[in-house]
């Protein structure tokens, strides 16, 4: 066990220093014992040395310019691997940058571990005000599954082992663990102080469905004669990729992929409707909701888009039993892991399903096709300046070439039409906003999946989304990561053709420096910039990323006018009947 490097001989007298450990020891030991391999982190008091030597003793430790990158790195960590991705930051205003990042994996259902260093309890208690002085547990609480602190050395075994089993067990979540300074420097004996860690066994186990539940799904999707899957990213993370698929392709409905569930199975199987998710939402009368939630990214199952009200019956896969009849009638619950329930439903059905009528199948089908032959030509443009259709076209075709490309995609309209354009062929090769639509995890998912992957990655960023995480361009230079950056630089947020209403000398809010040169960021700390404003010029430059696999910002140049407001969420901007009668301008971006 290492000695506890800052301890003063003074205090621990004549005993021989090889017998002691320390909290910074005890807490690096806990995560090995439990599987940890990398921590992202921001450095500062208190934790400075705590990262330190987590890198002495043979963890990776890597460090961002801002802690909401660090945490965002973390969640993507957990969603891709299905263990608590940790983030170590700094006592308050750094805990606080961090929080978004925890509450965004506790909202995904992904698990995290926030670890922060803060103030002593006698201290904050009687607001003495001390150094960034803060109630850190009070504040995580509301936003994440579950938060702790640790007082006592004695008790670091315990407090990570419960992080561990809180972030995992039932639906997976972002955990909080509150680390006082004065706790990493105590000081205890090493035999007693290895006893006291504890290793978790089995923190998430098979949760079964009840077979009275496999029955009444089974008896519910039989009656259906327009049934359709909508897969979600809770089915990605799950990992139980060939009996998921072995389901879909059992019932043979069509299936809509949420956006991180797109290559769980490939975008062009023959059952994937993606192209036709007009025609299947309002048609079908049966949903079979799978890792999915009906939250507002399904218009909470209600609205025009679903058809005549109370035409539909659900069918609903969730670990988590408080997410049935959240927001429409689930008439069959099916409570329990994705794997074990896919299994059960399997093993009952054995072989005597009879798959829905080519009359559905077919009309979904010809539907895809139609709709994918129109788009064709608008891909293969090579206009210039680039849009959106012929700059993703490049993309989905370097996709279909390279299936293991990892992609990172935010941004208004980058995001939306990145997500309907560009086909994933294998499972969690998509990282995205998530549920919260929030911006800037762009560069901290792009470290986080070249980290855990290995795999080159691609991140397609709106110019707007980029401004939010840009710094960390040198994060991904300084650890020489295999990440392509492809900036969408339209010169603004949504457009680049903003006005300014009042007439003054102030540009519009959504307004940017105009050509502006991303690229230069990079050639800043030793990356690869280039500049491209066709889709010919940008194909050739992401290929020679992917061939060299050094870090490369790519400034692709759209016009100004290609977005539109909010993409395609602008249902969601308030709007305004005054507005409409003064401003001339306000009729235009509506």
């Amino acid at each position: 066990m290492a000695v506890a490097a800052a301890q003063d001989a003074a205090d621990v007298g004549e005993v021989a220093p090889e017998t002691l450990t320390d909290g910074f020891h005890l807490l690096i030991d806990a995560l090995k014992l439990n599987g940890v391999e990398t921590i992202y982190n921001v450095p500062g008091i208190p934790i400075t040395d705590l990262g330190r030597y987590a890198q002495a003793q043979g963890l990776r430790v890597l460090s961002f310019r801002h802690e909401q990158h660090a945490g965002y790195a973390a969640a993507a960590a957990g969603f891709l691997t299905k263990k608590p991705g940790i983030c170590m930051t700094v006592s308050a205003p750094g805990f606080l940058n961090g929080l978004t990042a925890l509450a965004h994996a506790t909202t995904n259902c992904w698990p995290m571990i926030l670890i922060s260093g803060s103030s002593e309890r006698e201290v904050v208690d009687l607001q003495r005000g001390d150094y960034e002085e803060m109630d850190q547990l009070a504040i995580a609480r509301p936003h994440c599954k579950a938060a702790y602190r640790i007082l006592h050395a004695e008790d670091i075994g315990l407090g990570v082992a419960r992080a561990i089993r809180a972030a995992l067990t039932g639906r997976p979540g972002g955990v909080y663990l509150d680390i006082p300074g004065a706790l990493l420097g105590q000081v205890m004996d090493a035999v007693e102080g290895q006893k006291s860690l504890i290793e978790v066994v089995d923190p998430n186990p098979a949760s079964v469905p009840a077979p009275e539940a496999i029955d009444r799904a089974i008896d519910v999707l039989s009656k259906a004669k327009k049934p359709l899957f909508i897969i979600g990213k809770g089915a990605a993370y799950a990992q139980a990729d060939d009996k998921v698929r072995e389901l879909v392709e059992t019932l043979g409905f069509p299936y809509l992929p949420m956006s991180m569930a797109k290559g769980l199975l490939p975008d062009t199987h023959p059952q994937c409707a993606s192209a036709a998710r007009s025609l299947v939402l309002k048609e079908s009368d049966c949903v079979f909701l799978i890792g999915a939630r009906l939250n507002w990214l399904l218009s909470h199952g209600e609205g025009p888009a679903w058809g005549e009200k109370g035409s539909k019956s659900f069918v609903q896969i969730d670990i988590e039993p408080t997410e049935m009849d959240s927001n429409q009638k689930i008439s069959a619950p099916l409570i329990g892991d994705v794997g074990s329930v896919a299994t059960a439903l399997l093993e009952k059905i054995g072989g005597s399903w009879q798959k829905p009528d080519e009359s559905w199948t077919g009309a979904v089908r010809a539907k895809v096709e139609g709709n994918v032959a129109k788009m064709a030509s608008r891909l293969k443009n090579n206009n210039s300046p680039m849009d959106y259709q012929g700059s993703l076209g490049v993309v989905k075709e370097l996709l279909a070439e390279n299936p293991d490309v990892v992609l990172v995609n935010e941004g208004a309209n980058a995001l939306d039409q990145c997500r309907s354009i560009v086909d994933l062929h294998k499972p969690r090769k998509r990282l995205d906003v998530g549920t919260w639509g929030i911006m800037g995890i762009g560069m901290g998912s792009a470290v986080a999946a070249a980290v855990e992957t290995g795999n080159q990655v691609l991140a397609v960023e709106g110019d707007s989304a980029f401004g939010f995480c840009g710094m960390e361009i040198e994060t991904v230079c300084r650890y020489n990561l295999p990440v392509c950056t492809v900036i969408m630089n339209n010169n603004g947020i949504y457009r680049g053709d903003g006005e300014n209403w009042g007439g003054g000398d102030d540009p519009s809010t959504t307004v940017f420096v105009k050509d502006s040169r991303y690229d230069k960021m990079i050639e800043a700390f030793g990356g690869v910039g280039v500049t491209v404003d066709n889709p010919d010029a940008l194909r050739q430059a992401i290929k020679d990323a992917f061939a060299s696999r050094k870090p490369t910002l790519i400034n692709a140049v759209i016009a100004e006018g290609a977005g539109k407001e909010s993409g395609n969420i602008g249902n969601l901007n308030p709007s305004s009947v005054v507005a409409q009668q003064r401003y001339p301008q306000a009729q235009k971006i509506k």
